[in-house]
């Protein structure tokens, strides 16, 4: 027996049940970058964290910047209310995608985290937009 077996898996029902819950507050970096890439865009995506400066010097093509302690209903009634967000943050070694993500959910808005932030994005080799405005990953990618 090894340790990954010491603990006996799940059965097929309880790793439905759970996987099914983690995909439905989770995305990824290339199930977002698909999207922007085809046009599919059907969420709103939030970068979550940092200044205006560091969101200008670097952030992922299409993301607003909406720092989470700036998420509020006022800010949320922008957008209608079955509106989906997708929020991220720097990495794994940051939680301000989870609090915002609370937030918006508190305030009663669908939402979902990509998994990986900023450092994800890096990784997977996809562009960053720079600048105050959200930008395209389709501008990117035609440069």
């Amino acid at each position: 027996m090894s340790f990954v077996t010491d603990y006996p898996a799940a059965s097929p029902a309880v790793a439905i049940e759970h996987f099914s819950k983690l995909l439905s507050v989770e995305t990824d970096c290339a199930d977002v970058a698909v999207a922007l890439k085809s046009g599919d865009q059907d969420f709103v995506l939030l970068h979550v964290i940092g200044s205006p400066e560091a969101y200008a010097r670097q952030h992922v093509p299409g993301a607003i910047h909406l720092p989470h302690r700036q998420i509020n209903a006022e800010r949320m009634a922008e957008w209608p209310e079955d509106t989906v967000f997708v929020a991220y943050c720097a990495g794994p070694h940051c939680n301000g995608a989870d609090q915002a993500a609370l937030k918006i959910a508190r305030l009663g808005r669908p939402v979902k985290i990509k998994i990986g932030g900023i450092t994800g994005w890096e990784e997977e080799g996809h562009g960053f937009a720079t600048g105050s405005e959200p930008g395209s990953l389709l501008a990117i990618a035609a440069e």
